[in-house]
């Protein structure tokens, strides 16, 4: 049965039951540990208005990175938010932790995961490169939290000529940020390293490293990379990339399910985004305990905890909302068009949102629904 004649019948609170993990090796994804102890949800994820069941899976599987700029998934996870409302219909939760969006898309198409919190780059990329067969995003997560952090002596655009800037991946979504930037002010970059500015994609660790070296002149990262280059490393900011759109915000992670599985089991990826909003809505309202969350789930899943005082100071980058903001990366992919790294068709992004699960939820909670821009359902 399709999602239309799912929706036309209602939609239904799912959700999990038992934790479970998963892994694909070393290039694709990280094991889980261990679980630890989390607390008994809050009264907040309780639910509001009933909404009538729609069809659910016995198992979902639900990607995610263990960084700052995930933190939605990560209190989600600790808050056991997941499996509270998938519990409800007996469905169990797998977690799989990524490095890197295009491992997450490939993860997807190879049918290794289900639904995934994911930048809005990689989102394009999967939805462009299988005509929409894919992928739909069917919400947002978090705006914001990317910068362009330099080194002293460089104080203006024009300071940026001859200079070697890095940025996480070619083609990611900061590269991409980067590229449009230097080229509006008149800059010209090349996919080989060549041109006015010549940037080197470069994991965003190693960047921390070439900076501290003055192999770099500096790099376009997001959060938490932007406030360690700062903080470890003397770096400045030149750019905050939210002065750049209107209202200060842009996509900066958003939530994608599989198509087909979106179609089949439309109740399971419903209560994936009623815990998605509760998980936005505890880091609202308790801001010190979520940035304690977020610290102990980057230790259970890297093994090694981020400095307080760079999550302090990314977090205060950083604005998590449900909202997809698909104005902006309707933004970024014609950037990455006029930039070399990706062909898009006329009108090619049509249909890449929908958004009609996130509304039913939204609009039962009494809150206002969301727009998908022309680009998709809402």
């Amino acid at each position: 049965m399709s999602l239309s004649r799912h929706l036309s019948r209602g939609l239904a609170l799912g959700l999990a039951g038992t934790v479970l993990t998963i892994g694909f090796g070393a290039n694709l994804a990280s094991a889980a540990p261990k679980p630890t102890p989390t607390p008994t949800p809050s009264a907040s994820t309780k639910p509001g208005t009933p909404l009538p069941k729609i069809p659910v899976a016995p198992v979902v599987r639900i990607g995610f990175f263990a960084n700052i700029t995930h933190a939605p998934a990560l209190v989600a996870q600790q808050m056991r938010f997941f499996e509270t409302y998938l519990g409800r219909d007996g469905t169990a939760v797998e977690y799989v932790a990524f490095n890197a969006g295009p491992a997450v898309i490939e993860a997807m198409k190879g049918g290794a995961i289900d639904v995934s919190y994911i930048g809005p780059n990689p989102s394009v990329a999967g939805y462009t490169s299988t005509n929409g067969d894919l992928l739909r995003v069917v919400s947002g997560a978090t705006s914001g939290g990317a910068q362009l952090v330099v080194r002293n002596g460089i104080n203006s655009v024009a300071d940026l000529r001859g200079k070697k800037l890095a940025t996480p991946q070619l083609g990611n979504t900061q590269d991409v940020a980067l590229r449009a930037y230097l080229k509006d002010n008149g800059l010209v970059t090349t996919t080989a390293g060549g041109g006015d500015v010549t940037i080197i994609p470069t994991e965003n660790a190693q960047s921390l490293t070439l900076f501290k070296r003055g192999d770099i002149d500096g790099a376009w990262l997001p959060e938490p990379w932007a406030s360690r280059l700062v903080l470890e490393a003397g770096a400045k900011v030149l750019v905050d990339e939210k002065s750049l759109w209107p209202g200060g915000q842009f996509v900066t992670t958003n939530i994608i399910a599989s198509k087909p599985f979106l179609d089949k089991y439309p109740g399971t990826v419903r209560s994936i985004l009623q815990a998605n909003n509760s998980a936005i809505k505890y880091i609202a309202g308790n801001i010190v305990p979520a940035k304690d969350i977020v610290q102990e789930q980057i230790k259970k899943w890297t093994g090694k905890p981020l400095p307080d005082s760079v999550i302090t100071r990314s977090w205060g980058n950083l604005r998590f909302t449900w909202d997809p903001l698909p104005a902006t990366l309707k933004k970024s992919a014609d950037d990455a068009v006029t930039a070399g790294l990706l062909q898009l068709k006329p009108n090619g992004l049509n249909g890449i949102y929908d958004l009609r699960l996130l509304n039913t939820v939204l609009t039962a909670a009494k809150a206002r629904p969301v727009t998908a821009g022309g680009l998709g359902l809402q």
